[in-house]
C-alpha cells in the first residue's frame, strides 16, 4: 500500500504522536478555542461542511479547533471529503489520490477508494495525481483534528486545486454532491484569508466574504473575492464545498470564529485571517 509520508510534522505540528496530542489539546483549550472537547460517536449528523484554516497550530489551531469542536458533537461520518488550494504549483491541477493512506504522528489514515471512485464517475475534470499532493500542507494539516477525534478509523478523499475558477469549483462541487446524495457526508474546505494586510483591512475584506457563506451563497462569495481583492488561498475549494452542501440540503452557514494572527502574535500591522465556519442541513 502507498503511504504518503507527512511534510510538515515537526513544522506546522508537532512531530511525536504525544506532543501532537498535547498541542491539539491546547488548540481546544486556548483562550481563543472553543473549550473542552466532548466527542459523540452518533449524533444529529446536521453538519454537512467545515470550512477550517490550515496555518501553522501555533497559529490557526484554536480558530480550527472550532470547526471540529462542533463535529465532535454532531456525530461521526461515514465519508469525508478534505478539499485544499495547491500552493506548491506540483501535479494536476485538478487532483485526487483515489489509494494508499497517509500518514501522521498519529498513525496511517486510508483513503477511501469507494468514496473517490463515485466522485471521479461524475466529473470529466478531476485527475488521479498523487504528485499534487506530496509537499502540500493544506489537506495534511486537517488529519490530525479528525484523528483527536476518531483515531484512525475514518477514512476520506483529498482533492487538491491549483486551478480555482468558478466554472470548475462548481463542477467539482457538484460531482461530489451528486455522489453522495442521502448518504452520511462531511466536506472540508482548507483555507485562509486575506494574506498580509493590517489587521484592520483583512478583517473589513474578510467580513465581505464571510457574510455570503452565512448565506451558502457560492456565487457571492466569489463575487466578493474578485470585488475587494480578497487573497484566501483556498476560495476556490470553498466554492466547491458550499456548492456540494447545497445540494446535500445544507441551508445555514454560521461563522464559529474569526481571528488574525495578530490576535495570536500581538503584531497587528501585517496579518493572516482564520475563519471556521459550519454548513449545516435542517
Amino acid at each position: 500500500m502507498k503511504v504518503r509520508r507527512p511534510c510538515q510534522a515537526g513544522s506546522f505540528y508537532a512531530g511525536t504522536s504525544a506532543a501532537l496530542q498535547s498541542q491539539l489539546e491546547n488548540c481546544f483549550t486556548h483562550p481563543l478555542g472553543p473549550g473542552k472537547l466532548s466527542i459523540v460517536e452518533k449524533g444529529s449528523r446536521n453538519i454537512v461542511g467545515l470550512i477550517c484554516p490550515h496555518a501553522g497550530y501555533m497559529y490557526s489551531g484554536p480558530i480550527a479547533a472550532h470547526s471540529y469542536h462542533q463535529l465532535a458533537a454532531d456525530g461521526k461520518p461515514d465519508v469525508i471529503v478534505i478539499l485544499g488550494p495547491n500552493h506548491t504549483g506540483q501535479g494536476s491541477v485538478l487532483a485526487l489520490m483515489k489509494e494508499g493512506a497517509w500518514q501522521t504522528p498519529l498513525g496511517d489514515v486510508r483513503i477511501d477508494e469507494e468514496a473517490a471512485n463515485k466522485i471521479l464517475q461524475r466529473s470529466q475534470i478531476i485527475d488521479i495525481d498523487p504528485q499534487a499532493h506530496t509537499y502540500e500542507h493544506s489537506i495534511e494539516v486537517q488529519l490530525p483534528f479528525l484523528q483527536h477525534l476518531y483515531g484512525s478509523t475514518f477514512k476520506f478523499v483529498p482533492i487538491s486545486f491549483l486551478i480555482q475558477d468558478l466554472e470548475s469549483s462548481h463542477e467539482v462541487g457538484k460531482a461530489i454532491g451528486e455522489a453522495f446524495s442521502g448518504e452520511n457526508v462531511l466536506i472540508i474546505a482548507s483555507t485562509d484569508m486575506t494574506h498580509y494586510e493590517p489587521h484592520k483591512v483583512a478583517k473589513e475584506k474578510d467580513t465581505k466574504a464571510l457574510e455570503a457563506l452565512e448565506k451558502v451563497d457560492e456565487n457571492a462569495f466569489y463575487s466578493a473575492i474578485e470585488a475587494h481583492h480578497i487573497t484566501a488561498c483556498g476560495y476556490g475549494p470553498v466554492v466547491a464545498l458550499v456548492s456540494a452542501a447545497k445540494l446535500l440540503g445544507a441551508t445555514k452557514g454560521r461563522i464559529l470564529c474569526y481571528k488574525t494572527s495578530g490576535d495570536i502574535t500581538g503584531d497587528y500591522s501585517s496579518v493572516v485571517g482564520y475563519a471556521s465556519v459550519v454548513l449545516t442541513k435542517e
